[in-house]
Formats: C-alpha cells, sequence, structure tokens
C-alpha cells in the first residue's frame, strides 16, 4: 500500500466504527449508566489490545522497530488517555438526553476546533477556518435550537467532547509520531479504564443485569470503535497532517446518522437536516486551500 494512501483509508476505516458506535452506545443508555459504559468498554478495549499484541506486532514487523522508551509510552498514553476519558464521558452523557444523529454531527465540530488550535501552537489560521467557524455555529443553531433560550444539555456536553477530541487530535499528532501504535493505544485505554472506574465508584452503582442486556453494545463500542478505531487513528495519522485527518474522520458523523437510521429507527427534520448540511460544508471551507497553497 503506498505510504499517501495508508493514512486516509486508516482514517476511513477509524471513521467508520466510530461512526456507527454512536447507536450502541445510545442503545446502552438504556440499561447501564454513562461512566459504567465508559469503564466497561474502555477495560475491555484495553484487555483486547494487550491480548492481540503480540500477534499484531509479529503480522506488523515494522512495529517491533526501536521506538520511544517504555516511560515515554507511558506518560504519552496516560496524558493521552485521560482526554480520551474526559472527552468520551462527555460524549455518553451527552447521548442521555440528545440523538445519535445529533451527537454525531456536534463530534464532528472538532474539524474546526483542530485548526482554530494552531493558534496556540503558532499557527495562524486562515480566513477560510474563520469563516467555517460561523458557518458552523449557524448550522448547530439549526441543528439544536429548541426554539427556547435553552439549547439542549445533551447538545452542551456533546460540544464539549468534542473540543476535548480536538486536543486529543493534536496530542497524538505531536506526541505519538515515534511511538509503537498498538503500546500507545493500548496504554491510554488502560489509563481511561482506571480514571472511569474510579469516577463510575464516585456517582454510580453497577448494575449486573443492565450490562447483561447491552452486552453486545458494550463489546462491539469496546472492540470495533476502540481497539479497531483508536489504533487506526494513532497509525493513520503519523502520515497524516492532523488537519486533513480531522476532515476525514469528522466522516462519522456521517455513519452516525446513517447508523441512527438504520438501527434506531431515528429520523432527521428538515431544519436538523439543513443544520447538519451547513455544519458539514463549513468542514470543507474550513480546509479549502490558500491562495499560494493552490498555485503549488
Amino acid at each position: 500500500m503506498k505510504k499517501s494512501l495508508k493514512g486516509p483509508i486508516c482514517l476511513t476505516l477509524c471513521a467508520i466504527f466510530w461512526g456507527m458506535a454512536f447507536s450502541a452506545q445510545s442503545s446502552a443508555m438504556d440499561h447501564v449508566e454513562p461512566y459504567t459504559f465508559v469503564f466497561l468498554r474502555s477495560a475491555i478495549t484495553c484487555l483486547a489490545l494487550l491480548i492481540s499484541m503480540p500477534l499484531l506486532n509479529r503480522l506488523n514487523p515494522a512495529n517491533n522497530a526501536p521506538t520511544a522508551s517504555n516511560r515515554r509510552h507511558l506518560a504519552v498514553g496516560a496524558l493521552c488517555g485521560a482526554f480520551l476519558v474526559l472527552a468520551t464521558i462527555l460524549q455518553q452523557v451527552g447521548l442521555v438526553t440528545t440523538t445519535t444523529a445529533k451527537s454525531g454531527f456536534i463530534t464532528a465540530l472538532y474539524i474546526i476546533i483542530v485548526p482554530i488550535l494552531g493558534i496556540f501552537l503558532g499557527r495562524k489560521p486562515r480566513a477560510a477556518i474563520w469563516l467555517g467557524v460561523l458557518v458552523s455555529l449557524i448550522g448547530l443553531y439549526f441543528l439544536c435550537w429548541q426554539g427556547t433560550l435553552n439549547v439542549n444539555v445533551g447538545d452542551l456536553f456533546t460540544l464539549g467532547s468534542a473540543v476535548v477530541f480536538a486536543v486529543h487530535i493534536q496530542l497524538i499528532d505531536r506526541l505519538g509520531g515515534n511511538l509503537n501504535s498498538i503500546k500507545l493505544s493500548a496504554i491510554q485505554f488502560g489509563a481511561a479504564a482506571v480514571i472511569a472506574c474510579a469516577v463510575m465508584l464516585l456517582f454510580e452503582t453497577p448494575n449486573l443485569d443492565g450490562i447483561l442486556a447491552c452486552w453486545t453494545d458494550i463489546l462491539y463500542v469496546a472492540i470495533f470503535s476502540g481497539a479497531l478505531g483508536y489504533t487506526l487513528q494513532i497509525v493513520g495519522q503519523k502520515s497524516t497532517d492532523p488537519t486533513l485527518a480531522s476532515l476525514i474522520m469528522c466522516l462519522e458523523s456521517v455513519f452516525a446518522a446513517l447508523g441512527g437510521w438504520l438501527v434506531l429507527g431515528e429520523a432527521l427534520s428538515v431544519r436538523e437536516i439543513l443544520g447538519c448540511a451547513l455544519m458539514l460544508s463549513a468542514s470543507v471551507i474550513a480546509l479549502l486551500p490558500g491562495r499560494k497553497r493552490a498555485a503549488q
């Protein structure tokens, strides 16, 4: 596989796994509480990666090439895991009161947030970025506004999740380049599981019957969205510009809407469809090349 195609293909598969997971995440909320779900998915993902790591490293010898130290893996993995679990918890809590499709599209706002974070990293956004921000805000208004001064609280939690996911993307881009992808993914989910477990024990009482009632949802999210999706994200970002990576990964919103329609029977109103279209347009506008880059 050509190196130029490896990253985009990995990130597209990542978007599919993430997007289709919204339906499973929403369905699980009928049986377990948010923190319990996040702990279980994180713990199972970490376990699955640890079990499969020897085989995956054997299939891809490049993983065994000299990389950073174990201490470096642990430090970066713990940091990424902390942001990952915060983003996941915000998204999961949001799904209690918002729809699958809306959660997917609002989460996709990280496509705008990622380049904006570049301001703090010495990268001045182009005019197209600011236009994209404006269009995305208008789209968010049509998608989430309830006709009163109050926006659905679940939408706000999901918007916060998008911000944290954007930080996570930047961290992977800047810190994960010379790290073993599988090892880093396992460590970040291990850290996420520890944090989620502590929060779960403080605020919730896990129910075994509820867990058993949605075990298929938990396994799908843990294996496909977690072990496969987030590992593909790390692999894909190694050879892809972070802004382009976020554009590809935001396709998860399309698959989230598709999954909500196919699995949960959710439908979008004309107003909400307009909001979705505007938010996707904002993503495209934000990535339009500048004049100098286009000339090159």
